[in-house]
């Protein structure tokens, strides 16, 4: 069997399933040089507003994916954890850098500030007036836009989504009528920075 431990695990030292002495092999790293360095991505500077977020780990996850996607900053409203709370750290993996983000006591006062810097807001939000993400064309994105992620239960706050231009969603073909706020802030991240045609 062979599964994966870092060498100084006290795990590592014995298999999981048998108990037997396990032996370490090295394996180089192969990377895509496509993967590994990507086209540059799109003159569209691209922030995120994360109105009232609960989960810690949500908080963390989405500083991982901006980080990986090239979203240049985070503007944290509410209830929002910020990156000087360990388990955000823990779970960014080292992407919570001290610089690319502003806590705001709410998520309105983050959205006028970035409407008084030139942005257009879009919510990504499941409702009857949301547009789906995929029909957006790459014509149609301004060249400043902050995408409002809300809360996991309550959505976005009813005073950001008023002072949003649109609001898109991912389409759901499902029983359920939204994905975990993770999943759907990395795939509108990145749909909007590398998949509008």
């Amino acid at each position: 069997m062979r599964f994966p431990a870092a060498a100084d695990e006290p795990a590592a030292a014995v298999c999981p399933l048998c108990g037997s002495p396990t032996e370490q092999q090295e394996q180089a790293a192969q990377t895509n040089p496509q993967v590994a360095n990507p086209s540059a991505p799109p003159s569209l500077q691209l922030v995120l507003l994360l109105d009232n977020l609960r989960s810690i780990y949500n908080v963390g996850s989405i500083f991982r994916t901006a980080d990986g996607a090239g979203v240049t900053h985070l503007h944290l409203g509410g209830i929002t954890a910020t990156p000087n709370h360990p388990k955000v750290a823990k779970t960014a993996l080292g992407a919570a850098h001290l610089d690319n983000w502003t806590y705001y006591r709410s998520g309105v006062l983050a959205a006028d500030k970035l409407l008084s810097q030139g942005y257009t807001l879009w919510a990504l939000e499941t409702s009857p007036a949301s547009r789906s993400l995929y029909d957006v064309s790459e014509a149609e994105l301004p060249e400043q836009l902050a995408l409002v992620v809300g809360n996991e239960v309550a959505g976005v706050d009813p005073a950001v989504l008023a002072r949003c231009a649109q609001t898109i969603a991912l389409p759901m073909q499902g029983v359920k009528e939204s994905l975990n706020v993770t999943i759907a802030c990395g795939a509108a991240v990145y749909h909007l920075l590398y998949g509008c045609r």
